[in-house]
């Protein structure tokens, strides 16, 4: 089972996509074969919000439109965490900027809860692990974010 915890700081998501969101990550989440407890944050904010955040973990001084945070992520130095029986594991955090999400979804020509829908994949699947800094990466990445989001509905 998968708990999601939402933040908006933007007070502009409304239930619907709250509800889209958590039940996309679930489906991506029983997709993925993620067993046993787990839970997510997803947190929606300002470009001027996750601009503050892209230029302190990334050093990139702009908006982006999503950020994951994995915490069960090792880097070199770090101690393993172990899931305890009963625990959840906390996978990590998924931070969507809305003013980005808005403007992408008017590009692309799609709604707003397409967009947030995608972005929070995108995120979730950056915390179980994917990656696109590679060719070969961000085929295997870009390829099973799209099954998902046709094996759940949620197409362009």
């Amino acid at each position: 089972m998968l708990d999601i915890f939402m933040d908006d700081e933007t007070g502009s998501i409304n239930n619907d996509i709250q509800q889209l969101v958590s039940d996309i990550l679930k489906h991506a989440a029983g997709e993925e074969g993620v067993s046993g407890e787990a839970e997510v944050s997803v947190t929606f904010m300002s470009d001027d919000e996750i601009t503050k955040v892209n230029a302190e973990y990334r050093g990139i001084n702009q908006p982006t439109d999503v950020i994951s945070f994995a915490l069960e992520e090792m880097s070199e130095g770090e101690v393993e965490i172990i899931a305890q029986q009963g625990i959840p594991v906390a996978l990590g955090d998924i931070i969507i900027s809305v003013d980005t999400a808005v403007r992408q979804a008017e590009e692309y020509g799609h709604d707003l809860n397409r967009e947030i829908g995608f972005l929070a994949l995108h995120g979730f699947l950056h915390l179980l692990g994917y990656d696109h800094l590679t060719k070969e990466d961000e085929v295997k990445m870009f390829g099973r974010q799209k099954e998902i989001l046709h094996s759940f509905g949620l197409e362009r």
